[in-house]
C-alpha cells in the first residue's frame, strides 16, 4: 500500500534529487523514496528505542557503553578506507552501506540510553 503525499522540498534538494535521478536512470520519485526508507529507521528500531525507557537502569547504563561488534567494526574501518581510496566494487558498496546503518542505528540506541540515563540521574549531562 501507498499514500500519496504533497511535499515542498527546498529548490538545492530537489536539484540533487532530479541531477541523481538522470545519472542513475531512475524516476525521481523512486530517488526520494528509497532515499527516505533508507534513512528511516524501521519501526522495530522505533519499538526498541522507545522500549528503553522502561529498562532496569543497569541495562540503560549499558547501553550507554555498547560499541559496534569488533569484526564488524574493522570490516567498516577497511571497507571506508577503500571508499576513500576510490577501491570500492558494487557488492562493497553494498556492505558499506549495511554496515554503516548498523552503526547509525547503533549510536542512535546508544544515544537514546544516555539521554534516559541523565533523565533518571544515572548520569550527568554531557558539557556544553
Amino acid at each position: 500500500m501507498s499514500t500519496q503525499l504533497t511535499l515542498s522540498l527546498p529548490d538545492e534538494v530537489l536539484q540533487r534529487a532530479r541531477k541523481y535521478a538522470e545519472y542513475t536512470k531512475r524516476d525521481i520519485k523512486e530517488i526520494i523514496t528509497t532515499t527516505l526508507a533508507s534513512t528511516l529507521p524501521s519501526l522495530d528500531t522505533i519499538e526498541q528505542l522507545r522500549t528503553i525507557a522502561k529498562l532496569p537502569d543497569s541495562e540503560v547504563l549499558a547501553l550507554t557503553k555498547s560499541r559496534m561488534d569488533k569484526k564488524a567494526d574493522r570490516c567498516l574501518s577497511k571497507l571506508l578506507d577503500r571508499q576513500q581510496a576510490g577501491k570500492l566494487n558494487d557488492p562493497e558498496q553494498a556492505e558499506l552501506a549495511a554496515l554503516m546503518r548498523l552503526y547509525e542505528m547503533g549510536l542512535l540506541r546508544q544515544s537514546q540510553a544516555f539521554a534516559e540515563a541523565v533523565s533518571r540521574g544515572l548520569l550527568p549531562p554531557l558539557e556544553p
